[in-house]
């Protein structure tokens, strides 16, 4: 299968260093200098946006919201399928704007790149098992049964990286306020998350954090400074915010 990625941004260059190794990758993208850079590296074939013709293609949308209208001007025909990575852009906005056959909502994150991403996926269920094997290919994915649900999902898969990369950077810090040297401190959070993904795997979290706080120990001395921040109902306001945005 060919796929043709719309755009040249950070999730698109995610996404094609995820799928340049399984399928044929096309760009379409505004910059022709920057096609030409990376055109090379993906292996990949492209075109400059202008009057593009997507019939019969399967096309992965990595533009910004806002600008589906004025991309859709410069498309022509019918596409086979829509993969779209839009936040907060419904499937029936995205049909009044390019034509296809079929069209699929996903929302992965950066670490696409890395074959790492948590992808959370809704729309026809007709190419539910193909969206499943393309976005599989990048990470982990899950079908969703409501577009409702895929925003709550953009709010986590979406954003975590972010969220995640602001609790990695805090704890950095709290280690060189106490003396430790920034590479040091550094390298130890790097250490940590690669350790804790086999664990959150397979574990609940609250058993993770049970097996660690021992009665009157650092850990739960830690964690009730947390509390105390209201970290928890932070992350939880977080999610809620991040949804509420895309529904605007």
């Amino acid at each position: 299968m060919k796929l043709t990625i719309i755009g040249s941004g950070a999730m698109a260059m995610a996404l094609a260093d995820g799928l340049h190794s399984h399928y044929k990758i096309e760009f379409i993208a505004r910059d022709e200098k920057k096609l030409k850079e990376i055109s090379p590296i993906f292996n990949a074939s492209y075109r400059v946006l202008g009057d593009n013709d997507i019939t019969d293609k399967n096309i992965i949308l990595c533009v910004k919201p806002n600008a589906l209208s004025s991309i859709s001007q410069e498309l022509k025909g019918s596409a086979r399928s829509i993969y779209s990575i839009l936040a907060g852009t419904t499937i029936k906005e995205i049909k009044e704007n390019i034509a296809s056959r079929y069209t699929i909502r996903a929302m992965p994150n950066v670490a696409a790149a890395f074959g790492e991403s948590a992808t959370a996926l809704t729309g026809e269920e007709r190419v539910k098992n193909e969206a499943i094997e393309i976005f599989d290919k990048v990470g982990e994915s899950i079908w969703l049964s409501s577009e409702k649900e895929l925003d709550i999902a953009t709010a986590i898969a979406g954003s975590g990286p972010a969220y995640l990369s602001l609790v990695a950077e805090a704890m950095m810090d709290g280690g060189v306020k106490q003396g430790l040297k920034r590479a040091d401190s550094m390298r130890l959070v790097q250490v940590l998350f690669g350790g804790f993904a086999p664990l959150i795997a397979s574990n609940h979290p609250a058993l993770i954090k049970d097996s660690v706080m021992s009665p009157a120990g650092t850990t739960a001395s830690g964690y009730a400074s947390l509390e105390e921040g209201k970290v928890r109902d932070s992350f939880i306001k977080a999610v809620e915010s991040a949804f509420k945005v895309t529904q605007k």
